[in-house]
């Protein structure tokens, strides 16, 4: 498995049946900055989506268009993505599981809004928010936490999915800051390895993974913090 954070929540996943992309916020993502848009999408069969804000759903509708990816999104949201011309769509909901060929996507559930605001100003809600639990049949397990405060039931995710690999959203404001989301690693999780994100992108977010660094020290769980673009292999 060879994962590579595009800056903010967006990722790329490369496994040995698919090419996947999260969140794929790229134009007008600051951390996107000069990576090639064309290399990223290059070959990509999936495009999950944790919910429906912008900095989340992105390029997806035009990447869709481009490369024939089955794009993944909950029950509302994947119905406003067909609604805007996107063809190949799976859907699903809170607890709900998608069999998406060479790997499966669960709907976990996270703490959070989901909603697009129309040129007439009018927020249009676009179902509840969620993480994406993904397992593969011979590499790691993956959780996306989506956008997310800390709750109690991360114990249950966990007890129910055992996560190899966490990708957790660190930056404060719109999610829990980084003492927090190492507090939720260390309480409920049982990650091989996590990776930060959801920081660095606005000024108004934490800038860095400090914080997040410092409070998983002494934990089992190995912390990777990749530059943009860079990939990480598994």
């Amino acid at each position: 498995m060879k994962i590579t954070w595009l800056g903010h929540a967006a990722f790329r996943i490369e496994t040995a049946g698919a090419k996947i992309l999260i969140d794929p916020f790229l134009s007008y993502n600051p951390s996107f900055a000069d990576q090639d848009r064309k290399a990223v999408a290059e070959g990509i069969t999936h495009i999950l989506l944790t919910h429906g804000h912008g900095d989340h759903v992105g390029d997806t509708v035009a990447l869709a268009n481009e490369t024939g990816a089955v794009v993944l999104a909950n029950a509302d949201l994947a119905a406003w993505l067909g609604a805007k011309g996107v063809k190949k769509i799976e859907m699903g909901n809170t607890g709900g599981t998608v069999n998406l060929g060479s790997f499966t996507a669960t709907f976990t559930q996270a703490l959070h809004s989901s909603a697009q605001i129309t040129e007439d100003g009018v927020s249009h809600c676009l179902g509840n928010a969620n993480g994406l639990m993904l397992h593969f049949e011979d590499e790691p397990s993956l959780l996306h936490m989506g956008d997310t405060d800390i709750f109690t039931d991360m114990g249950l995710i966990n007890e129910l999915h055992q996560p190899d690999i966490g990708l957790v959203p660190i930056g404060d404001r719109f999610t829990m800051g980084g003492a927090v989301a190492a507090l939720a690693c260390q309480r409920f999780f049982d990650f091989k390895h996590a990776i930060p994100c959801h920081y660095g992108t606005f000024p108004i977010i934490d800038q860095t993974p400090e914080t997040f660094v410092k409070g998983m020290e002494g934990l089992k769980t190995r912390v990777e913090t990749p530059k943009v673009g860079t990939v990480l292999t598994f």
